[in-house]
């Protein structure tokens, strides 16, 4: 059994032979894709708390609540990355995640009410099994597994004991000490071996299950209308914007991410910058238009109010202004077609708060698709010029996602 000098979470020697990977290509596990299931659910209850409360004070409620979901998510895929969990230990050690965010998903909807206690304490177990599952690590506690332990966990424990008020604040603090851990050990992090293929494959899938909560949105609100033509017209303007979100994403987006971390000098910074927060903010807003769905679908004539546009409209311009994000993170240059959508996308919301739902998903939906269509021909425009030799400008990066 050897050792390098590189290290896991920044926190000592990686121990290879022992449960480590190599360099060969690292693929997703069906440890992995059963545990993604989990997380089905709780993304399902955490679109419940929005749907039954999007004001502010909703919005921001739902977005304490799902931080540690998403980090606990997180925290399983870090540690499959960089080692190789396809053994009878680390498939326990991940089903023993699984089961505590299957707590923490149940715990959601009374999560400001009786059940507080059992969302912190089912968090923090989860956070200890991932740190038991890297206890051969030297140094471990003193890094981001370790203020899971050691400061979040027990905040949103204690957190669950108080008033909605106070609860609020440790849950918020809790969620700021997860998200700032990356970058408050980005140092220790630097020496972590990551595996380039592994990474982009999982947050793809995690957004994908927010897409199919956008699916549920839009079936489970037809499903007890008439389905008669204009909630038929409704349904199918949902359906468009949320296959043009996908589109966006997995058209060209997810090349480009792959393309990022397997040149980058730092992999270590585009994990952390473009899938751990960027993918946080696309998630958030795939959840949003997925909520705003459930609130236009089922009754497609009726003005929609300001709380219904925020979460519809806003979660759109959300999604696009983190793809602008995430180009410049990986390539230091600007999205300008996804920004200006966005841009067009912010000045209709005032206007279709008076509109009628229908009209209001059918102005989005055109939005998306002409969205794709420009960015199809730039693209394909940019790819002919490339091969001719007549790109006079060309790109150090491939001519993918959100290049154009």
């Amino acid at each position: 059994m050897s050792t390098t000098g590189e290290s896991v979470a920044g926190v000592g020697p990686v121990v290879v032979g022992a449960g480590m990977a190599g360099p060969e290509e690292k693929r997703v596990t069906w440890a992995e894709l059963y545990f993604d299931l989990v997380f089905v659910f709780a993304i399902t209850q955490v679109s419940g708390l929005l749907h039954h409360r999007h004001d502010w004070t909703g919005v921001v409620q739902a977005l304490v609540v799902f931080v540690p979901v998403y980090w606990c998510w997180v925290g399983t895929t870090v540690q499959a990355n960089i080692r190789n969990v396809d053994t009878p230990r680390d498939r326990l050690g991940i089903l023993a995640v699984g089961l505590t965010g299957l707590v923490m998903a149940l715990a959601l909807p009374g999560a400001y009410e009786g059940r507080g206690v059992l969302l912190g304490a089912a968090y923090w177990a989860a956070r200890v099994v991932l740190l038991l599952l890297l206890v051969r690590i030297p140094g471990v506690w003193r890094g981001p597994y370790g203020v899971g332990v050691l400061v979040s966990g027990p905040l949103l424990l204690a957190g669950g004991l108080l008033p909605e008020g106070p609860r609020m604040v440790l849950w918020a603090l809790a969620a700021l000490c997860d998200l700032s851990g990356p970058v408050f050990f980005r140092r220790r992090l630097a020496a972590v071996s990551y595996h380039p293929e592994h990474m982009p494959e999982r947050f793809a899938l995690f957004l994908l299950v927010a897409l199919g909560e956008s699916i549920v949105g839009i079936g489970a609100s037809a499903a007890a209308t008439r389905l008669d033509a204009a909630e038929l017209v409704a349904v199918t303007a949902a359906f468009t914007i949320s296959a043009g979100l996908w589109w966006q994403y997995f058209v060209y987006a997810a090349d480009a991410m792959r393309h990022a971390v397997t040149v980058a000098d730092s992999r270590r910074d585009v994990i952390r910058r473009v899938f751990q927060y960027g993918h946080l903010a696309l998630v958030a807003g795939v959840l949003a238009v997925a909520v705003g769905f459930g609130e236009t679908v089922a009754d497609p004539g009726r003005a929609l109010g300001a709380g219904s546009v925020a979460l519809l409209y806003g979660g759109c311009v959300l999604y696009l202004l983190t793809f602008g994000y995430t180009r410049w993170m990986m390539f230091r240059s600007v999205a300008t077609t996804r920004i200006v959508a966005a841009g067009v996308v912010l000045a209709l919301a005032p206007a279709v708060v008076r509109w009628p739902a229908i009209v209001a998903l059918l102005v989005l939906a055109v939005v998306l698709v002409v969205l794709n269509v420009v960015e199809h021909v730039r693209v394909g425009r940019a790819a002919r010029a490339s091969r001719s030799g007549e790109l006079p400008e060309a790109p150090a990066e491939p001519v993918v996602g959100g290049a154009v």
